[in-house]
């Protein structure tokens, strides 16, 4: 037997092991995250009355007990959902409160039916004396801007702090100006032009481009992934990956796309969030976000993040390994670099007396 025979025989022995046990860690995840609805569902419901349709567009919502009185409200990217964008950090939320997950519809997309879910959610903790952390994930943190632009003052009061890790808040962030174009083509780049210029009538243009995209984000995850080893964990949210990817419709992908093209930047006249707000940039970020980005050049000089956001400490997530360096929104690839960021921030925005006291 060759050793090439023999090395393809393990390989394919071992693949009903490996199909086990990342079964198993998914059946862990399963029981721990579970559907939750607040017991006041006022906005969305009253969403539905107006238009029927918005059902499509709901968000599913779900809940990962904790042992603490701070729950955090994690809101993903494009990709993945909320559930999978924080595997590793589930553990560090955990130690502070309960997790609420709010992912993203596969079959539509509404910024009005996000908004009116998100508030219910607030609003169910205020009713319980809690004020949450709100977690934004790259597109996320652009729903969060639009978000906290037009709720009331009340929700902002209900609301301890933010996390903005990667943030798209506009498509100038991530569309490149005329005298940029010279440095060559990006593919999601070219993806989103091709969507935001699409006929929204036109079924059969929408899917050709929704399916270049999918093919551009798989890319994206295997770029990520290679040449490292990945645990039973990585396997066992790289389907989930997948099937977001995968089984997330052609409307349901045009429309948020739609929706990063109506963000709108935070204007430097007036406040956007005045509590504690802690911004991570990884150290690569560059590759995903164009040169001209102006959520990289708010968040590069205090006196204009200051303005938006008073009170925020600002990072750049930096890895220790040589040649690895930290890339967009790498909670996954990364988690030790961002772990040990929030992990301070953590214990320092929620026990303040403890530290005082050490």
């Amino acid at each position: 037997m060759s050793e090439k025979t023999a090395k393809l025989r393990v390989v394919k022995d071992i693949r009903p092991l490996v199909s086990a046990v990342t079964t198993a860690a998914g059946f862990m995840r399963g029981i721990s995250i579970k559907r939750f609805a607040p017991k006041v569902r006022s906005r969305e419901f009253a969403l539905l009355e107006q238009n029927q349709d918005a059902h499509r567009a709901r968000c599913l919502l779900f809940r990962e007990k904790g042992v603490g009185d701070f729950p955090t409200i994690v809101l993903g990217g494009f990709v993945p959902d909320a559930t999978e964008t924080v595997e590793f950090q589930r553990k560090l939320l955990r130690q502070h409160g309960s997790i609420y997950y709010l992912n993203y519809s596969r079959n539509g997309f509404c910024q009005k039916m996000f908004a009116a879910q998100l508030t219910d959610l607030i609003e169910d903790l205020a009713r319980k004396g809690q004020k949450p952390l709100i977690m934004g994930v790259s597109f996320g943190c652009g729903l969060l801007s639009s978000f906290l632009r037009h709720a009331a003052e009340r929700v902002h009061e209900s609301v301890r702090g933010l996390i903005l890790v990667s943030p798209v808040l506009t498509t100038h962030d991530l569309i490149r100006t005329v005298e940029e174009k010279r440095d060559g083509v990006r593919i999601l780049e070219s993806n989103l032009k091709k969507i935001i210029a699409a006929e929204p009538s036109d079924e059969t243009g929408i899917s050709k481009q929704i399916e270049r995209s999918r093919r551009c984000f798989q890319a994206l995850f295997n770029a990520g992934a290679e040449n490292r080893t990945l645990n039973v964990r990585h396997l066992a949210i790289r389907k989930k990956i997948n099937d977001v990817i995968e089984f997330t419709t052609a409307r349901g992908g045009f429309e948020r796309v739609m929706a990063l093209r109506d963000f709108r930047f935070p204007l430097l006249t007036g406040t956007l969030f005045s509590g504690p707000v802690l911004m991570l940039l990884a150290e690569n970020e560059s590759d995903i976000l164009v040169q001209s980005s102006p959520t990289l050049k708010l968040f590069s000089e205090p006196s204009f993040f200051t303005k938006v956001f008073p009170s925020c400490l600002v990072k750049t997530v930096k890895s220790h390994i040589a040649g690895d360096g930290v890339a967009h929104a790498s909670l996954i690839f990364h988690h030790e670099a961002y772990n040990t960021v929030l992990e301070g921030w953590y214990d320092k925005l929620l026990y303040p007396r403890l530290r005082l006291a050490v």
